[in-house]
C-alpha cells in the first residue's frame, strides 16, 4: 500500500487526501498549524465564532459533486440555506441595492436601473451559463500539463463562445451602461487578480454562479465544510497530524524518500504539497530540484492580499445584511492601487460580512459578529498603525451608512493581513487568493501539478490548476489525486 504524505490541510489538501485514500493509499496529512482547514480555519473568542477566511458559498453543485463521489450528500455533513437577498451593495454612503435571490426580481432590478437591461442580462447569463458548464465540467478537471489536453471538439468549437480573448470590461461595455450594474457584474472579478480590462470575459461564468446559482450559507459557518470533509476523509482512512511544520525532504537521487518536519520524519512514496507552491519550491527543495527559477516567480501576477478585521460588537447593527459590499468609493482607483501601482488604497472599497444576521450560534445574543475585508496589493509594508488607520476609515463609513455607532461598542478585535498570510500559511508575497486569473496564467500556463525535477512530488491548491477559490481548490485536489491514480 503506497504511503502518501500531503502537506497542508486546506480544501485542496483534504480533497486530494480523500480521493487517494478511496483508492487504497495510506494517506497522512501534515498540518503546520494547530487546527486543520488552512485559510478556512475558525477561532472562538468571547462567545464569538469567527471564520478566518472564505465567507462566500458559491457553486453548490461543486460541493454536491465532491461528496457525491463518495456516495454522500452535502446534507449528510452540514445544512445549507440560500441567502435572500444574496447580498447588499452600498453604492453611496446612503443608497443601497439589494441583489435578490429570485431571477425575475433580478431582471426587474436591472430594468429599474437601466431600461432594456433585463433582456441584455438574460443574454449575458445564458452565455455565462455555457461558460460555466464547459469550464466547470470540462476545463477545470484537466491536469493542464500540456496544451493538447484542450484539443477536444466541445472546447475548440466553444472557444469563441468562451470569450477567452475578449476582456471582461469590453464584454460588459457592449451590454450595460449603468454604473451600478457594472459594479454588480465586476465585483467578483476584483478578487480574481486583475482589473476587468485585463481579465478574460470567460470569467463571466462567476456571474452565473453568483446571480443564478445563488449565495448560500452552511449553518454554523464556513468551517462546517472543513468539518464535513474531515469526517469524510477519516471515513476513508486518512490520518491528520497537526503542529507539523515541514522543513525539508530526504532524497534518493530525484525521488523523495521522506518528509521532514520540526519534530518528525515521515517515510513517503508519494508527496503532494497543498502548501504554498512557491514556498515548497524555493524553501523546501534544494535549488537543483526546483522546477521554476526566481525570475519565473518574480514575473507571476498575483491575486490580491487582504486586510481583515474580526470584530465582536456589543449591539445589533441595523441596516446590514449577511453580505455587504461597500462600493461607495471609486472602483477603478482602488483597482489601480491593487494592480497597476501597488500601494495602500487611498479610498478603499471594502466588504462587511455579518453572519450573525443569519446564524445565532456565531455571536452571543444581542451582539454582532462582524468580518471586514479590504482587498489590497500583495507584499505591502504591513504594521499595526496602518491596520488601525484602515479600521478607523472603514468603521467611519460603516457608521455613516448604517446610522449606528460601532467603534465604542467593539468588545473583541483581531486583525489579519500580509504579514499573517506569510507567517501562518507561508504565502507567496502574503497573497490571499493565489495567482491572478489572467489569460497568460490560465489552464496549462499555470505552475504544473507535477514537479519537473522530482519524480514523486505533486502540487495542489490555489497556485496551480485550476486556480484560486474554494470550489476550484476542491477540484484541484481531485484532479491531482486522479492523475496520480492513473499514472502511478
Amino acid at each position: 500500500m503506497p504511503k502518501v504524505t500531503i502537506i497542508g490541510s486546506g480544501f485542496a489538501g483534504i480533497s486530494c487526501a480523500t480521493f487517494l485514500a478511496k483508492e487504497g493509499n495510506e494517506v497522512t496529512v501534515l498540518e503546520k498549524n494547530s487546527s486543520i482547514g488552512g485559510r478556512a480555519r475558525k477561532f472562538n473568542a468571547k462567545g464569538f465564532t469567527f471564520d478566518m477566511g472564505p465567507s462566500w458559498y458559491w457553486m453548490p453543485d461543486v460541493f454536491e459533486r465532491y461528496f457525491g463521489e463518495f456516495n454522500h450528500k452535502v446534507s449528510d455533513y452540514y445544512d445549507l440555506k440560500r441567502l435572500s437577498p444574496s447580498y447588499q451593495i452600498y453604492t453611496s454612503s446612503t443608497e443601497t441595492v439589494q441583489i435578490p435571490a429570485s431571477l425575475n426580481e433580478l431582471y426587474d432590478l436591472f430594468e429599474s436601473l437601466e431600461k432594456g437591461s433585463s433582456e441584455n442580462l438574460k443574454q449575458f447569463l445564458a452565455e455565462a451559463k455555457y461558460k460555466y458548464e464547459v469550464g466547470i465540467n470540462d476545463l477545470v478537471h484537466k491536469p493542464s500539463l500540456k496544451i493538447t489536453e484542450f484539443a477536444d471538439t466541445r472546447i475548440l468549437t466553444g472557444l469563441v463562445k468562451m470569450h477567452l480573448l475578449k476582456s471582461f470590461s469590453k464584454h460588459t461595455d457592449k451590454l450595460f451602461k449603468n454604473p451600478v450594474i457594472r459594479q454588480i457584474l465586476e465585483f467578483p472579478i476584483l478578487f480574481l487578480g486583475a482589473k476587468p480590462s485585463k481579465t478574460p470575459a470567460l470569467y463571466s461564468l462567476m456571474n452565473y454562479a453568483d446571480l443564478e446559482l445563488g449565495t448560500w450559507y452552511p449553518d454554523g459557518g464556513m468551517n462546517k465544510i472543513i468539518e464535513g470533509m474531515e469526517k469524510l476523509a477519516l471515513e476513508q482512512g486518512v490520518k491528520f497530524i497537526t503542529n507539523q511544520n515541514v522543513i525539508g525532504f530526504n532524497f534518493d537521487k530525484n525521488k523523495i524518500t521522506s518528509v521532514v518536519t520540526d519534530n518528525n520524519t515521515f517515510e513517503s512514496d508519494i508527496i503532494i504539497s497543498g502548501a504554498d507552491y512557491h514556498h515548497t519550491e524555493t524553501v523546501l527543495l534544494p535549488k537543483e530540484k526546483q522546477s521554476y527559477s526566481k525570475s519565473y516567480w518574480d514575473k507571476r501576477v498575483l491575486a490580491p492580499s487582504s486586510l481583515i478585521f474580526y470584530l465582536g460588537v456589543d449591539k445589533k447593527i441595523q441596516g446590514l445584511k449577511h453580505h455587504n459590499l461597500f462600493f461607495d468609493e471609486d472602483f477603478d482607483t482602488h483597482a489601480e492601487e491593487i494592480y497597476d501601482n501597488p500601494t495602500w488604497p487611498s479610498k478603499p472599497l471594502f466588504y462587511a460580512c455579518c453572519p450573525s444576521k443569519t446564524d445565532k450560534t456565531v455571536a452571543p445574543e444581542g451582539k454582532e459578529n462582524l468580518f471586514l475585508l479590504i482587498p489590497i496589493a500583495p507584499d505591502l509594508d504591513d504594521n499595526e498603525s496602518i491596520r488601525e488607520k484602515y479600521l478607523d476609515i472603514v468603521l467611519t463609513r460603516l457608521e455613516k451608512a448604517t446610522k449606528t455607532s460601532i467603534k465604542e461598542d467593539i468588545i473583541y478585535k483581531r486583525s489579519f493581513a500580509v504579514n499573517d498570510f506569510k507567517s501562518e500559511y507561508n504565502s507567496f508575497k502574503g497573497n490571499a487568493y493565489g495567482l491572478a486569473n489572467t489569460l497568460k496564467q490560465t489552464a496549462f500556463l499555470k505552475p504544473k501539478i507535477k514537479s519537473k525535477k522530482v519524480s514523486n512530488l505533486f502540487y495542489t491548491g490555489q497556485l496551480t490548476t485550476p486556480g484560486p477559490g474554494v470550489p476550484p481548490s476542491l477540484i484541484s485536489g481531485e484532479v491531482v489525486a486522479k492523475y496520480i491514480t492513473k499514472n502511478n
